[in-house]
């Protein structure tokens, strides 16, 4: 028996107009251009804003090595790369969708004009609008750019070879009451965006390729801090054999704030800042494909990103044969693990958390001293079947000199401290961390060391109880100093105090 069927193919106004609503953002829909520049081997790509109100235009050009004819047409017809089909280790495309619907869902217009080394430019067009105005003309594909644009192509005349992109009736980016300001702000959205996705691209002295936008330079955005020295763990690479292909992690623990600079804290912090930048950082061939998150793994449930984990960042590369397994879609923007990797991703992640967690819960404070003495920490945690308790700890030096100069009324003493550790206002300083983005300022910081009750002064205090009524040597106070907090954050105070223990009067140290 013969099978009857129909043909069935879409209309061109309909499809097109829904491939506009696959959700880029200008700054995807651009790195989607991009990408299939470095897929050309192009060495740079330069990014032209121009505003000109609602006849505004954004421009891509590369020198890579260009398109003939039949090339372009292929290029600028929808479907005709199958994603199942085998690729080029480095190439960056799967959908055979990425110049036009990354282009459609920002203009009405698309031009591409292309040149192969020692040929002539050839040049074909999208425009949506003549393609609604006759519904039943079907798929019309223009030669040559539109009319009066020819010379926004001529950078292209200049190139022994490369690809020219032009995006013009921009309705999806200079909407109604758009100014000169919004399409900058834009301009430098970006900027920051591009320089975050091919950071591994354009970092180095000798990079694979070079990024421009208005003839600017386009620097990298490092997620990892690579090398920075106050980072808490930059873990060995680690490598899995799956059916795609082998996948490399790498797991990191930034500085906590008290350890950078305003800069590089800023800077760190990434387009999105630095709640919404932790967790898994996906790669393909070099090109960022997810940034943060935690890829629906955890233990019992997905864990979200939470202020406790900030600092923590993990850089996962997959081959692009591992594309299916990983759910990449058309926008590069998302990704899931496949199971069999769960178990190890979640062990990575877990311990890379924990981490994050205690450098953010203890203000990137060491563990440590000079010569590996633990240091001597003023609350101590303890872990009981009914929850956690915080506890003032008796031997810190600054509580023990209380304590012993009471004499008999040690007990009243303690009692205060009781109360002090039943009264840890913790909801509202969870609270306050959650809507400032920032743990509460202690260890002295933020405040003049030469306050009434500054950092100076308390040092002082102890230091003089240390050698005076406990009878310590100068030289053992200090060591004990150097390993007690928060004073193991100004050594150069506490090396300076032999030097007052002196002075009956001195106010301040140094």
């Amino acid at each position: 028996m013969t099978q009857r069927f129909r043909h069935a193919p879409p209309k061109a106004d309909a499809m097109m107009e829904s491939l506009r609503g696959l959700g880029y953002s200008a700054a995807a829909a651009l790195a989607d251009v991009v990408d299939n520049s470095i897929s050309a081997g192009a060495s740079e790509v330069r990014l032209r804003f121009d505003w000109d109100g609602s006849d505004s235009r954004i421009s891509i050009l590369d020198n890579g090595h260009g398109m003939s004819d039949p090339e372009l047409e292929a290029a600028m017809t929808l479907g005709t790369i199958n994603p199942l089909n085998e690729r080029a280790p480095t190439d960056l495309g799967r959908f055979g969708l990425g110049l036009k619907t990354a282009s459609f869902s920002q203009c009405r217009s698309l031009t591409v004009a292309s040149k192969r080394a020692g040929q002539g430019i050839v040049c074909l067009r999208w425009d949506l609008d003549a393609i609604a105005s006759d519904p039943e003309g079907g798929w019309r594909m223009f030669e040559g750019p539109a009319s009066g644009s020819e010379r926004f192509l001529e950078p292209l005349a200049d190139l022994s070879a490369g690809t020219l992109v032009l995006w013009e009736k921009m309705d999806r980016v200079v909407t109604p009451g758009s100014t000169l300001d919004h399409f900058a702000d834009l301009a430098d959205d970006v900027e920051t965006r591009l320089a975050m996705i091919f950071h591994r691209l354009i970092e180095g002295s000798r990079p694979d390729f070079r990024l421009y936008i208005n003839n600017r330079s386009i620097h990298p955005w490092d997620p990892f801090m690579i090398g920075h020295p106050a980072k808490a763990l930059e873990s060995p690479v680690e490598r899995k054999a799956t059916p795609s292909g082998v996948l490399e992690v790498q797991c990191h623990v930034l500085p906590h704030k008290d350890k950078l600079s305003d800069d590089e804290f800023k800077c760190a912090g990434g387009p999105e800042g630095w709640t919404s930048q932790q967790g898994f950082y996906v790669y393909r061939n070099k090109r960022l494909l997810l940034a943060g998150g935690w890829l629906g793994l955890g233990k019992g449930k997905s864990w979200n990103r939470e202020e406790s984990h900030r600092l923590a960042r993990i850089r996962v590369d997959i081959p692009n044969s591992a594309d299916v397994d990983w759910k990449i879609d058309v926008r590069k923007s998302s990704a899931r693990p496949p199971v069999l990797v769960h178990s190890w991703l979640t062990s990575l992640a877990e311990n890379t958390r924990e981490q994050a967690r205690k450098v953010f819960a203890f203000r990137g404070a060491p563990t440590q001293g000079p010569n590996g003495v633990a240091i001597e920490q003023a609350w101590r945690v303890e872990h009981l079947r009914s929850g956690v308790r915080y506890r003032i700890h008796e031997g810190h030096p600054a509580v023990t000199a209380v304590i012993d100069a009471c004499g008999d009324r040690k007990d009243l003493v303690r009692a205060m401290l009781r109360v002090v550790e039943e009264t840890v206002p913790v909801q509202r300083i969870w609270l306050d961390t959650a809507e400032n983005k920032d743990t509460p300022r202690t260890g002295f910081s933020g405040e003049s060391e030469t306050a009434p009750n500054g950092v100076r002064m308390v040092l002082l205090t102890l230091f003089r109880d240390m050698i005076g009524r406990r009878g310590m040597t100068p030289e053992a106070a200090v060591r004990a100093l150097y390993s007690t907090e928060p004073f193991h954050n100004y050594p150069k105070l506490v090396a300076s105090l032999p030097d007052v223990a002196t002075k009956p009067d001195e106010g301040s140290v140094g």
